[in-house]
């Protein structure tokens, strides 16, 4: 019974844990890139947009190409926040021993 009452001491501070992390992760801020940095855009964790930047060659040229690239690049901040996310979970996680068949999120 002493294992139960551990794993549930282990399972409450990984829960209070999860809860600190994910408030974490909804403020940072992450750019993603395209054209070799001509088109930027900054995102929080909550995959809103904060910022777009475009550097000023870019505006005169072709509109399809434009509208490609500021896609790339918020396309490239998600892939980023994602990354960043899985990466603080799983070192997260990591320190956590739980009983094989046990499944986390709860």
């Amino acid at each position: 019974m002493a294992n139960f009452g551990n794993m549930m001491k282990q399972t409450e501070a990984l829960q209070r844990n999860m809860q600190k992390m994910q408030e974490e992760i909804a403020l940072m801020e992450v750019v993603g890139e395209s054209g070799g940095g001509m088109v930027k855009v900054t995102m929080t964790g909550k995959h809103e947009v904060k910022r777009v930047q475009i550097e000023p060659l870019v505006v005169g040229e072709d509109r399809e190409m434009l509208e490609d690239l500021i896609a790339a690049a918020i396309n490239d901040a998600v892939r980023r926040i994602e990354t960043e996310s899985q990466q603080r979970m799983s070192s997260l996680m990591s320190g956590l021993r739980l009983p094989p068949g046990f499944k986390v999120p709860f």
